[in-house]
């Protein structure tokens, strides 16, 4: 993974010269995508010119996920805020309407985006997304919410990577092994709302990137529930991270 992890510095470096910021900010919950991304940051960037912001929920978020993520934050010398999120989340059951259980999820996600924009104005940062290739190629993720960023460093990094890179830079333990969640609802894991296990999903994405066909995958063994619940969450979020449509106003001349 030594080449992986180079090129990703080599590549956060360009970016943020080409931009001509020097500091970043990032979302960090004590999961193993955000932290990886901060020891990226920082390997980069430098200590002093990245700051995390932790973003919890009460009565929701795991306690320990916090202190996994102030100590990260602490063991590599970063600044960080610590922002509960409920009360912003209160406002919006004032509403006209009373918001649905979908719609008070993804307002979680573009609360915690609003806050990093809001310190990046204020401090000249750039926001860094925490999403991994596998999230983005399904659409796991919330349209202006956690998939609303300046750059995704981990993006070309399926989640298998996520964990080979976070092994081979020595990440805790604690972060590797413990189950991927969202923390959208108490208990929330993302392989048990997504179905399937990052694994099945990598296997089959990787078929996908290299343009095989869905029938092509059922006849070379793989297990057909998989394949079609991975196909269909591409088709069907592909609105999350392709370009905004816009509407063409100009008319042929005949």
């Amino acid at each position: 993974m030594h080449n992986t992890y180079t090129k990703i510095i080599a590549g956060i470096h360009k970016y943020f010269k080409e931009a001509r910021v020097d500091k970043a900010v990032i979302g960090v919950s004590g999961g193993i995508d955000s932290s990886l991304c901060l020891k990226l940051l920082v390997d980069t960037l430098g200590a002093d010119n990245v700051t995390a912001i932790l973003m919890p929920e009460k009565g929701i978020t795991n306690e320990e996920n916090m202190q996994h993520a102030k100590m990260l934050c602490n063991f590599l010398k970063v600044d960080y805020f610590t922002i509960s999120i409920n009360k912003f989340l209160t406002d919006f059951l004032t509403l006209p309407w009373k918001p649905n259980d979908l719609a008070q999820i993804n307002t979680k996600a573009r609360i915690r985006m609003i806050i990093l924009y809001n310190f990046a104005n204020t401090r000249n940062c750039l926001v860094v997304g925490t999403s991994n290739k596998t999230e983005l190629m399904i659409g796991y993720g919330t349209k202006h919410g956690d998939l609303a960023v300046d750059i995704d460093i981990i993006g070309d990094l399926y989640k298998e990577d996520v964990f080979k890179l976070a092994e081979h830079l020595g990440l805790p333990n604690e972060l590797i092994e413990k189950p991927p969640s969202a923390e959208l609802y108490p208990g929330q894991t993302d392989e048990d709302e997504l179905g399937l296990s990052y694994k099945e999903i990598d296997n089959v994405l990787k078929y996908i990137e290299k343009g095989t066909a869905k029938e092509e995958l059922i006849n070379k063994g793989l297990n057909p529930n998989s394949v079609h619940k991975v196909y269909r969450l591409v088709n069907i979020n592909s609105h999350k991270t392709n370009p905004t449509p816009v509407i063409s106003a100009k008319t042929k001349n005949l």
